[in-house]
């Protein structure tokens, strides 16, 4: 009985997990977020950028949020070497949260299993650190590679296509950065497995929840759409604006 809702845990978390990520991006296409607000944003950083001589600006933009990347992705590993400590010492660390007063001490499979579930969450989180890290370094070449206002060899339509270019690559990196963020979130709902299988549970439950007031309802959101106008369909017509991906 014992390990069926621990398995059941293990489940009600990768439903949370996978669930969310595909319903956000569902979402996103027809209703306002962080997400798609933002990616509005960038482009039009892009098109601004195009317009300037100076862009050192810019540069140094980017580069910091190149960092933020690599912070988040030097603590992945600080956090993967300990987990895997702890894989080798599993014995002890059992006997030392015994003496703990809450929750219950399952079998050695089990608490293994936890482990291993924590270590991938922060595996998939360095993997998407990284990844935006890098996309953040194509933007840097971009910025470096856009032609000056004064370039009459490229047409407005050119500089359009390369604003859409630059800002789409921005997105996906702020996209990657924003899913490696959210293994933080759930990486805390696992520790709570530690305690007992229904904490884990709902503290996965609450993460969703809070997930999706941030970049559905919070006044982040709102405070960005005041700050720009969006563009309404006509009465009777589909609105064929694009929407960027979550």
């Amino acid at each position: 009985m014992g390990n069926v809702l621990e398995l059941t845990a293990l489940l009600w978390f990768l439903v949370c997990w996978l669930g969310y990520t595909e319903y956000s991006k569902r979402r996103a296409a027809d209703r306002p977020c962080l997400s798609n607000t933002l990616d509005l944003y960038r482009e039009d950083w892009m098109r601004v950028m195009l317009r300037r001589e100076n862009r050192i600006a810019d540069a140094s933009v980017v580069g910091n949020l190149e960092r933020n990347g690599a912070f988040f992705a030097s603590s992945c590993l600080l956090i993967l070497a300990g987990i895997i400590t702890a894989l080798g010492y599993t014995q002890e660390v059992m006997e030392v949260f015994s003496t703990m007063p809450f929750g219950t001490l399952p079998s050695r499979e089990i608490w293994e299993l936890r482990m291993v579930v924590l270590l991938v969450v922060f595996i998939y989180a360095f993997f998407k650190f990284t990844w935006s890290m890098r996309m953040y370094n194509f933007v840097s070449v971009m910025v470096g590679s856009a032609p000056p206002p004064g370039d009459t060899k490229t047409s407005p339509a050119g500089r359009e296509a390369f604003a859409r270019s630059a800002g789409n690559i921005c997105n996906l990196a702020g996209d990657a950065f924003n899913l490696g963020l959210r293994s933080y979130y759930y990486a805390l709902a696992v520790v709570g497995w530690f305690i007992h299988p229904i904490v884990f549970m709902a503290a996965s439950t609450l993460v969703v929840i809070v997930l999706y007031r941030r970049e559905f309802c919070s006044y982040a959101l709102e405070a960005l759409r005041a700050g720009k106008v969006f563009e309404e369909p006509a009465p009777g017509k589909p609105d064929s604006s694009p929407k960027p991906k979550s």
